[in-house]
Formats: C-alpha cells, sequence, structure tokens
C-alpha cells in the first residue's frame, strides 16, 4: 500500500526508469568496502534490475576524479534520472540514501 508521496511516480520517475550512478572510492579501505556493501544493499532492495552502477578506484583513474571535481571519497553520484546529486559518506545512512537517489 502507497501513501501518498511515497510511490516512483509521485516522485516523478517513471517505475520502470533506469539509474545511472558512479561511486568514487579509495582502493579496498575498510570505509570504502563498506560504502560499496551498504549501497549495493539499498539497490538491490529499491532498484532491483533498474541501475548501474560504476565504482571508480580513485587511485585507478585520476583523471576521471579531476573530471567530476570530486573532494571527498566515498562519493556517489547519480546521473541519472536527474537532477544529478552527490552523496558523500558510507552509505550507512539508509534514509539519506534514499533521499538523495529521490526514492524517499
Amino acid at each position: 500500500m502507497n501513501t501518498e508521496g511515497s510511490s516512483l511516480q509521485d516522485w516523478g520517475i517513471a517505475a520502470d526508469e533506469r539509474y545511472s550512478l558512479r561511486l568514487f572510492v579509495a582502493g579496498a579501505s575498510s570505509i570504502s568496502i563498506r560504502a560499496i556493501g551498504n549501497l549495493q544493499a539499498i539497490l538491490d532492495e529499491h532498484l532491483r534490475d533498474r541501475y548501474d552502477l560504476e565504482i571508480v578506484d580513485i587511485h585507478q583513474q585520476p583523471l576521471l576524479v579531476k573530471e567530476e571535481n570530486i573532494f571527498a571519497v566515498p562519493l556517489l553520484i547519480k546521473k541519472l534520472p536527474l537532477p544529478i546529486k552527490r552523496l558523500v559518506g558510507d552509505m550507512s545512512d539508509k534514509a539519506k540514501v534514499l533521499k538523495g537517489l529521490g526514492l524517499a
């Protein structure tokens, strides 16, 4: 049962709209591993089969870091659906992540 303002359609997001996400991490640090795990769990629960997640190690792709103006890691960029959003942290605050993704 959905209450008013809680469905994807209420947020202007089509139920089949695909999410394009990019997560910047710093190698295999504990916070990076935690961010990947936390984000993966949220995506599997709320966007199963409707997202593309690219995980970028800042040490392996410095040009991409510069291009995206990365100032902290872990950092998630939601590219689609618009608007573009940026979230910093280990993705452990599920409510904050859902809000950033436009799902709450």
